[in-house]
């Protein structure tokens, strides 16, 4: 693990898909419906999910996740040349609700919720979206806001995007730790001032961006590790 010299933590955002919740049962229904074919499906419905956040970000033709999400798919099936009918569309999309927690996350956050640390979720996901999964995985309760980009129109990596995080703490977002699985995301939320740190959960290299998090590990146990010494907590 690598990290930065210590620095004082008030509060905690996380971003959501990949990096509390585990994305990888989206491939295992798709290859119910595609036999073979689920996998595939996946990683290319993610890359074209990400591609049309940034180009609507780019062009200022915002849409909602939930919306990007099904395009995307769609694309993705016919770019594969996989017969996607309503009902295996409906099916994957619901499966975005229904995606369960990342065991080391659930263990990180039951010692932050028990540390009195404020905790957020700061997502490109729209509140119908975070709402429901947090809602089925029985997380009401654990996290003091859950910051969604659509309040803001654009997405991530833009700075409006970032700006909910202090907004919402009522603190300089250094004193935030900004939690994410996607590299490009702690890159991002590092330019905008925020002390990142990235869940390396596939072992890539990290973005060259002229920019490093202040800490990276595998799990939520390393950012536990990394964010105890640090913390400014509320008194319980």
């Amino acid at each position: 693990m690598n990290t930065t010299p210590a620095l004082p933590i008030k509060a905690i955002a996380f971003d959501a898909y990949g990096t509390i919740f585990d994305v990888h049962s989206i491939a295992k229904l798709a290859d119910r419906h595609f036999p073979g074919r689920g996998a595939e499906l996946a990683a290319l419905w993610r890359v074209k999910q990400i591609d049309y956040t940034r180009l609507r970000s780019m062009s200022g033709r915002y849409e909602p996740f939930s919306k990007i999400t099904s395009d995307a798919l769609v694309h993705s099936a016919r770019a594969l040349g996989l017969a996607l009918g309503d009902d295996h569309a409906v099916a994957l999309m619901r499966q975005y609700d229904h995606l369960g927690v990342f065991d080391d996350a659930a263990r990180a956050l039951h010692v932050l919720r028990n540390l009195h640390v404020p905790l957020a979720i700061l997502s490109n996901g729209d509140p119908p979206m975070l709402e429901a999964i947090v809602s089925n995985n029985r997380l009401d309760g654990v996290f003091a806001s859950l910051l969604s980009v659509d309040s803001v129109g654009i997405f991530k990596t833009a700075p409006e995007a970032y700006a909910l995080g202090p907004k919402a703490f009522g603190c300089a977002a250094a004193e935030i730790l900004f939690v994410s699985s996607n590299c490009w995301d702690a890159c991002g939320a590092a330019w905008y001032g925020y002390t990142t740190f990235w869940i390396n959960r596939a072992g890539l290299p990290i973005e060259e961006l002229g920019v490093v998090p202040a800490g990276t590990g595998r799990t939520m146990d390393e950012v536990l590790a990394f964010v105890e010494p640090r913390l400014i907590a509320p008194a319980a």
